[in-house]
């Protein structure tokens, strides 16, 4: 049986080479884990020694890793969480990821080690939970950046990232792992795909592999919505009742967001700002690490 190391630090050097970046390749962050009151963890990356200026909230069948490009880049202090159920988070007896039932669990980790972050920035299913978060405890929200989703999400939007995280939850050896994520993510290098395999997925005893992310909450029927249709209305009503800043980073190539859903955004939120990420898909912080960086530089100083 082949055994594939990983230690969990130590492939930032690749995040810099692929991106040319000036970052160390031993930034200061450590891992980090808050018990909550049923026993559960809710774990996080703390990027430097400062108290954290930005939070980061990673999307569904993600981790916290996905944001290393990004938080390389921007060097600044940061808090980039595992959402409960994903990376070294735990997982729910009851399998029920709700955006606002997350949102209570991470509310308690920024409050306690980035109180006065001042901008939050949520991906996908992240984005909904920071979002939930706003209407949760908005003193933590001082701004909002939502990356690539509003509530206007459906199956059809997200059929393909379904599709992906609907698949196999292990697999015989690391090279298959590697070849259906490859199937998915045609545009990303090698180097990348591996680097996120290696961050979101775990050897077992036998040497199969199996995602660390809580499947249960993903495995849908076709005709089925990725979250009910009365939570997404309550999201719809708190961009309405926002009173921090809004913006809506949308991927040039991605269909989880779509014109009406810019719209209806706007008419509920007219003081939000939204722009494209040309040549980026939904992931944008995976295709266009250094444009994100630099939008979000312009922010939280």
């Amino acid at each position: 049986m082949q055994r594939v190391p990983y230690e969990e630090f130590s492939l930032f050097h690749e995040n810099i080479a692929e991106y040319s970046l000036t970052a160390s390749a031993q930034p200061q962050v450590e891992r980090i884990a808050h018990q909550l009151a049923d026993g559960r963890t809710v774990s996080a990356l703390k990027w430097g020694t400062a108290e954290p200026q930005m939070v980061f909230v990673h999307g569904g069948s993600q981790n916290a890793h996905t944001w290393d490009t990004v938080l390389l880049d921007l060097g600044v202090p940061a808090l980039a969480i595992d959402l409960p159920g994903h990376g070294h988070s735990s997982w729910r007896d009851d399998a029920m990821y709700s955006p606002h039932s997350m949102a209570v669990d991470i509310a308690e980790v920024i409050a306690l080690h980035a109180p006065s972050a001042k901008v939050v920035v949520g991906m996908s299913l992240g984005g909904l939970t920071s979002l939930a978060l706003a209407g949760h405890a908005s003193h933590l929200v001082q701004e909002l950046v939502l990356v690539d989703i509003t509530p206007g999400v459906n199956g059809d939007k997200a059929k393909a990232i379904l599709d992906f995280v609907n698949g196999p939850q292990t697999f015989a050896s690391f090279d298959d792992l590697l070849m259906r994520t490859i199937e998915h993510n045609p545009t990303r290098t090698v180097e990348s795909l591996r680097r996120g395999i290696l961050h979101n997925a775990k050897q077992l005893d036998d040497g199969s592999w199996q995602w660390r992310y809580d499947r249960r909450s993903h495995i849908r029927s076709e005709n089925s919505e990725p979250i009910s249709g009365d939570a997404l209305g309550k999201l719809w009503d708190l961009i309405g009742s926002l009173e921090c800043p809004l913006t809506l980073l949308r991927g040039g190539t991605s269909p989880v967001v779509d014109d009406a859903d810019v719209a209806e955004l706007l008419r509920r939120q007219g003081r939000a700002e939204v722009l494209v990420v040309d040549g980026a898909g939904h992931s944008i912080q995976g295709d266009k690490p250094r444009e994100l960086a630099a939008f979000l530089a312009t922010k939280g100083t």
